[in-house]
Protein backbone atom coordinates (compact mmCIF):
# COMPACT_ATOMS: atom_id res chain seq x y z
CA UNK A 1 0.00 0.00 0.00
CA UNK A 2 1.11 3.64 -0.32
CA UNK A 3 1.91 4.24 3.45
CA UNK A 4 4.59 6.25 3.82
CA UNK A 5 4.70 7.31 0.47
CA UNK A 6 1.71 9.99 0.71
CA UNK A 7 3.16 13.19 -1.24
CA UNK A 8 2.15 16.21 0.10
CA UNK A 9 0.75 17.76 -2.90
CA UNK A 10 -2.89 20.03 -4.03
CA UNK A 11 -5.95 19.03 -5.07
CA UNK A 12 -6.06 17.69 -8.84
CA UNK A 13 -9.30 19.54 -9.94
CA UNK A 14 -9.99 23.54 -9.99
CA UNK A 15 -12.71 24.03 -8.38
CA UNK A 16 -12.17 23.89 -4.76
CA UNK A 17 -15.30 24.45 -2.32
CA UNK A 18 -17.88 23.57 -5.32
CA UNK A 19 -19.44 21.36 -3.25
CA UNK A 20 -20.98 24.72 -1.25
CA UNK A 21 -22.48 26.08 -4.37
CA UNK A 22 -25.74 26.53 -4.13
CA UNK A 23 -26.20 25.95 -7.99
CA UNK A 24 -23.72 22.77 -8.27
CA UNK A 25 -26.85 20.89 -9.57
CA UNK A 26 -27.34 23.23 -12.35
CA UNK A 27 -24.01 23.92 -13.12
CA UNK A 28 -20.48 21.91 -12.27
CA UNK A 29 -17.95 22.32 -12.62
CA UNK A 30 -17.06 21.75 -16.57
CA UNK A 31 -16.81 17.74 -17.46
CA UNK A 32 -17.63 17.13 -13.80
CA UNK A 33 -21.00 14.92 -12.84
CA UNK A 34 -22.85 16.23 -9.85
CA UNK A 35 -25.13 14.53 -7.65
CA UNK A 36 -26.53 15.23 -3.94
CA UNK A 37 -28.86 13.53 -1.94
CA UNK A 38 -30.84 14.27 1.60
CA UNK A 39 -32.18 12.05 3.97
CA UNK A 40 -33.79 12.68 7.38
CA UNK A 41 -31.90 10.81 10.75
CA UNK A 42 -33.96 11.11 13.12
CA UNK A 43 -34.15 13.86 15.42
CA UNK A 44 -32.80 15.20 18.62
CA UNK A 45 -29.95 15.90 20.35
CA UNK A 46 -28.66 12.97 20.72
CA UNK A 47 -28.93 11.84 17.37
CA UNK A 48 -27.06 14.60 15.91
CA UNK A 49 -24.21 14.22 17.91
CA UNK A 50 -24.11 10.61 17.64
CA UNK A 51 -24.16 10.99 13.96
CA UNK A 52 -21.23 13.87 14.32
CA UNK A 53 -19.22 11.89 16.36
CA UNK A 54 -19.46 8.90 13.62
CA UNK A 55 -18.90 11.29 10.46
CA UNK A 56 -15.82 12.84 12.00
CA UNK A 57 -14.33 9.49 13.03
CA UNK A 58 -14.80 8.34 9.18
CA UNK A 59 -17.73 6.45 9.90
CA UNK A 60 -19.32 7.21 6.62
CA UNK A 61 -16.69 5.97 4.59
CA UNK A 62 -15.81 2.46 6.32
CA UNK A 63 -19.63 2.42 5.92
CA UNK A 64 -19.52 2.22 2.27
CA UNK A 65 -16.89 -0.70 2.64
CA UNK A 66 -13.51 1.90 2.34
CA UNK A 67 -10.64 1.41 4.21
CA UNK A 68 -8.58 3.97 5.80
CA UNK A 69 -5.15 4.50 5.47
CA UNK A 70 -2.35 6.61 6.50
CA UNK A 71 -4.32 9.54 8.14
CA UNK A 72 -2.07 12.70 8.28
CA UNK A 73 -3.07 15.83 10.05
CA UNK A 74 -1.82 19.32 8.19
CA UNK A 75 1.47 19.59 8.00
CA UNK A 76 2.16 22.95 9.47
CA UNK A 77 0.29 24.89 12.31
CA UNK A 78 -0.42 27.72 9.91
CA UNK A 79 -2.45 25.61 8.04
CA UNK A 80 -6.33 25.59 8.78
CA UNK A 81 -7.95 24.75 5.43
CA UNK A 82 -11.39 26.22 3.84
CA UNK A 83 -14.22 26.86 5.60
CA UNK A 84 -17.78 27.66 4.10
CA UNK A 85 -21.43 28.45 5.11
CA UNK A 86 -24.42 27.62 4.54
CA UNK A 87 -24.86 29.86 1.85
CA UNK A 88 -21.55 28.78 0.18
CA UNK A 89 -19.64 32.32 1.98
CA UNK A 90 -16.14 31.09 2.71
CA UNK A 91 -15.83 31.86 6.75
CA UNK A 92 -12.90 31.46 9.24
CA UNK A 93 -12.21 27.95 10.15
CA UNK A 94 -14.31 26.52 13.67
CA UNK A 95 -11.65 24.60 15.02
CA UNK A 96 -7.96 24.80 15.70
CA UNK A 97 -5.08 22.59 15.48
CA UNK A 98 -4.94 21.59 19.61
CA UNK A 99 -8.68 20.10 19.27
CA UNK A 100 -7.30 17.22 17.20
CA UNK A 101 -8.82 13.90 18.56
CA UNK A 102 -8.18 10.24 17.83
CA UNK A 103 -10.37 7.14 17.24
CA UNK A 104 -9.90 4.01 19.76
CA UNK A 105 -7.76 2.73 16.88
CA UNK A 106 -5.61 5.70 16.86
CA UNK A 107 -6.97 7.26 13.51
CA UNK A 108 -7.22 11.38 13.73
CA UNK A 109 -10.37 12.75 13.46
CA UNK A 110 -11.43 14.56 10.18
CA UNK A 111 -9.78 17.63 10.82
CA UNK A 112 -8.61 20.50 7.55
CA UNK A 113 -5.86 20.39 5.81
CA UNK A 114 -5.17 16.74 6.65
CA UNK A 115 -4.33 13.94 3.87
CA UNK A 116 -6.03 10.67 4.30
CA UNK A 117 -5.70 7.38 1.39
CA UNK A 118 -8.49 5.34 1.22
CA UNK A 119 -8.73 1.50 -0.27
CA UNK A 120 -11.87 -0.48 -1.20
CA UNK A 121 -13.87 -1.36 -4.25
CA UNK A 122 -17.62 0.18 -5.68
CA UNK A 123 -19.73 -3.06 -7.44
CA UNK A 124 -16.08 -4.50 -8.17
CA UNK A 125 -14.48 -1.37 -9.69
CA UNK A 126 -11.36 0.11 -7.52
CA UNK A 127 -11.80 2.96 -5.07
CA UNK A 128 -8.57 3.65 -3.91
CA UNK A 129 -7.43 7.60 -3.72
CA UNK A 130 -5.60 10.16 -2.40
CA UNK A 131 -7.97 12.69 -0.62
CA UNK A 132 -7.14 15.85 1.30
CA UNK A 133 -10.07 17.59 3.69
CA UNK A 134 -10.64 21.07 2.06
CA UNK A 135 -12.70 21.89 4.98
CA UNK A 136 -14.17 20.92 8.58
CA UNK A 137 -17.34 22.52 10.24
CA UNK A 138 -17.96 21.78 13.71
CA UNK A 139 -21.03 23.97 14.47
CA UNK A 140 -23.71 23.62 17.78
CA UNK A 141 -26.28 22.31 14.92
CA UNK A 142 -24.00 22.07 12.18
CA UNK A 143 -21.13 19.32 11.36
CA UNK A 144 -19.37 18.17 7.95
CA UNK A 145 -16.57 18.48 5.41
CA UNK A 146 -15.59 18.17 1.96
CA UNK A 147 -12.74 15.60 0.79
CA UNK A 148 -11.20 16.45 -2.80
CA UNK A 149 -9.10 14.28 -4.87
CA UNK A 150 -5.08 14.30 -4.99
CA UNK A 151 -4.43 11.18 -6.62
CA UNK A 152 -4.82 7.67 -7.19
CA UNK A 153 -8.73 8.09 -7.97
CA UNK A 154 -10.59 6.94 -11.07
CA UNK A 155 -12.47 10.43 -10.58
CA UNK A 156 -11.42 13.82 -10.10
CA UNK A 157 -13.70 16.09 -7.48
CA UNK A 158 -15.13 16.57 -4.31
CA UNK A 159 -17.52 15.58 -1.95
CA UNK A 160 -18.94 17.10 1.02
CA UNK A 161 -21.00 15.76 4.37
CA UNK A 162 -23.43 17.73 6.16
CA UNK A 163 -24.90 16.79 9.36
CA UNK A 164 -27.49 19.84 10.39
CA UNK A 165 -30.01 19.69 13.19
CA UNK A 166 -32.88 22.39 12.55
CA UNK A 167 -34.88 24.26 14.57
CA UNK A 168 -37.90 21.65 14.40
CA UNK A 169 -35.52 19.42 16.43
CA UNK A 170 -35.14 17.08 12.65
CA UNK A 171 -31.32 16.28 11.99
CA UNK A 172 -30.79 15.78 8.23
CA UNK A 173 -27.49 14.49 6.27
CA UNK A 174 -26.74 15.84 2.83
CA UNK A 175 -24.23 14.21 0.59
CA UNK A 176 -23.50 16.60 -2.66
CA UNK A 177 -20.57 16.09 -5.11
CA UNK A 178 -19.23 16.27 -8.40
CA UNK A 179 -16.97 13.50 -10.47
CA UNK A 180 -14.81 14.02 -13.74
CA UNK A 181 -14.23 10.63 -15.00
CA UNK A 182 -10.37 9.84 -15.21
CA UNK A 183 -9.61 6.06 -16.06
CA UNK A 184 -10.25 5.14 -19.14
CA UNK A 185 -12.91 2.44 -18.34
CA UNK A 186 -14.83 5.73 -16.74
CA UNK A 187 -14.55 8.46 -19.71
CA UNK A 188 -15.89 5.25 -21.94
CA UNK A 189 -18.65 4.47 -19.79
CA UNK A 190 -20.04 7.78 -17.79
CA UNK A 191 -22.90 5.85 -16.47
CA UNK A 192 -20.41 3.54 -14.31
CA UNK A 193 -19.60 7.18 -12.60
CA UNK A 194 -23.22 7.45 -11.61
CA UNK A 195 -23.62 4.00 -10.92
CA UNK A 196 -20.37 4.35 -8.61
CA UNK A 197 -21.63 7.35 -6.75
CA UNK A 198 -25.21 5.68 -5.96
CA UNK A 199 -23.49 2.78 -4.11
CA UNK A 200 -21.03 5.64 -2.54
CA UNK A 201 -24.51 7.42 -1.52
CA UNK A 202 -26.01 4.34 0.16
CA UNK A 203 -23.09 3.47 2.47
CA UNK A 204 -22.44 6.62 3.49
CA UNK A 205 -26.41 6.62 4.83
CA UNK A 206 -26.30 3.18 6.41
CA UNK A 207 -22.95 4.51 8.46
CA UNK A 208 -24.41 7.43 9.50
CA UNK A 209 -28.41 6.23 9.63
CA UNK A 210 -29.78 4.36 12.55
CA UNK A 211 -33.17 4.61 10.34
CA UNK A 212 -31.88 3.99 7.02
CA UNK A 213 -34.40 6.76 5.24
CA UNK A 214 -35.65 7.26 1.72
CA UNK A 215 -34.15 9.82 0.00
CA UNK A 216 -36.16 13.09 0.20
Amino acid sequence: MRRGTFKDETVDYAAVGATQAPDLMQYPPERSIPAQESWRIGSGEARFHTASESLLSWGAQRGAGLTIRDVRPASGPMYSGVSFDADGTPIAPSRSDADLRYDENGTPYVGAGATVSLEGRVRGHRADADLRVIFAIEEPRRVGFALGTVSGSVVSGEESFMLEWYDNDEVWFTVRAFDAPTGLFYRLLPGLVRRRRRELFTGYLRAISPLYATPS
